[in-house]
């Protein structure tokens, strides 16, 4: 059917955005049903609209937060409509409050003046909302007045309800936004000293692998006869073959893959690149995805969603792919780092040597990969001494 004989569905004050809504879903890739379910909550929303008085430019964050729960599935026509300009932006004050928008600000200092990774920034201002709205209101003047007590008891108290993972973590963001905050002018004087550090002590555990056979599972696990499987399957190649981490596959890029050379191109930690072979098995799998089962678009993301409008995958989606996986396969929830330490562990099992797997993980430092010497039974095989009596 002509667009300009498809019935309107959408009526009341997003009713002249109708066809460019309609343009838009087909240009990035939408199915037709795909584009009418969408059209059809432009219409819901719309009429929801229409019956509370709301104009388009009353579509603010703190009106979309108070949305009836029948209202599912908004989020393609609120980005449609914020990208043209047509509703208020996220950032406007009365959505994003206070303390929104000082962490939009600290976000964009990590990734604009620190150069730090997207989901460093993600974890970080994760973490600094958690500290800014513990510190209650007016937010200008808590901050104006902090004192070293009052990020010493947030820290004290925050410590106590979480793991010491997380509370590591929070430490690490919170001194950075302290020094964002100084720098900023939004808190008097320096207060990084007054966030105290987390009793841990390093490599007090052993590495955790996987127990034999299970890699193999979880490749098993994966349907290649659909598009979903041939891509997961390449992802857990990448991870399982080359020890990425989850962030580095998602990273990749189509022109980080040199076919001729056999090579690809890993951003890594610190906006570091290498440059690293690409093994047989790990190739074809990324060949079969890319030329049977990676959908036709704009983005320049190795891997990206199968569903229109098919943006890179995130960080988070890896390690939903790897909980998929495991799940298929019978196992229980494993991260996808337990792939990288289980590349590790077998390269030590194989004979390699600590430098070279810190070569191939490509650790900044050795203490980095000196974690692994605990699981390294042949090289420690060799300082057990004799029990007495003879009995090793």
């Amino acid at each position: 059917m002509d667009r300009s004989q498809t019935p309107e569905r959408v009526s009341g004050p997003l009713a002249g955005f109708e066809v460019a809504f309609r343009a838009e879903l087909e240009r990035t890739g939408y199915t037709p049903s795909s584009v009418d379910a969408a059209v059809s909550v432009m219409g819901d929303l719309s009429g929801w609209m229409q019956r509370n008085g709301i104009t388009a430019q009353m579509l603010s964050p703190a009106v979309l937060e108070v949305l009836p729960r029948r209202l599912r599935g908004t989020r393609p026509v609120v980005r449609f409509l914020r990208e043209g300009g047509a509703i208020p932006e996220a950032s406007c004050v009365d959505g994003a409050g206070p303390v929104g928008l000082l962490v939009g600000e600290f976000r964009g200092w990590l990734a604009g003046e620190r150069g730090l990774a997207v989901e460093t920034v993600r974890c970080y201002g994760n973490h600094a909302h958690t500290f800014l709205a513990w510190l209650g209101d007016p937010l200008d003047q808590v901050l104006a007045g902090l004192e070293a007590g009052t990020v010493t008891t947030f820290m004290v108290e925050h410590c106590e309800q979480v793991s010491c993972a997380n509370a590591k973590a929070s430490v690490t963001a919170l001194r950075a936004l302290l020094r964002f905050l100084h720098v900023a002018g939004h808190v008097p004087t320096g207060l990084v000293g007054a966030v105290p550090a987390v009793a841990g002590w390093r490599q007090a555990s052993l590495v955790r692998g996987l127990e034999a056979g299970q890699a193999e599972q979880l490749l098993a696990a994966c349907d290649r006869s659909t598009d979903v499987g041939r891509r997961d399957y390449a992802m857990l190649m990448l991870l399982a073959q080359l020890g990425l981490r989850g962030a580095e596959v998602a990273a990749l890029k189509l022109t980080d893959i040199d076919w001729h050379a056999g090579e690809i191109v890993v951003h890594g930690k610190a906006a570091r690149r290498d440059r690293l072979p690409l093994p047989v098995a790990a190739g074809e799998a990324l060949a079969g995805y890319l030329t049977e089962s990676r959908p036709r678009c704009q983005s320049t993301a190795v891997f990206v969603m199968v569903r229109a409008p098919h943006a890179a995958i995130s960080p988070h989606a890896v390690r939903q792919v790897m909980y998929r996986a495991c799940e298929r396969a019978g196992l229980p929830r494993l991260g996808a780092h337990r792939l990288r330490h289980a590349l590790a562990t077998d390269l030590l099992r194989a004979g390699s040597s600590l430098a070279e797997v810190g070569q191939i993980l490509r650790h900044r430092t050795a203490l980095a990969t000196s974690a692994y010497a605990k699981v390294d039974e042949r090289s420690l095989s060799a300082l057990v001494r004799t029990w007495p009596g003879g009995v090793r």
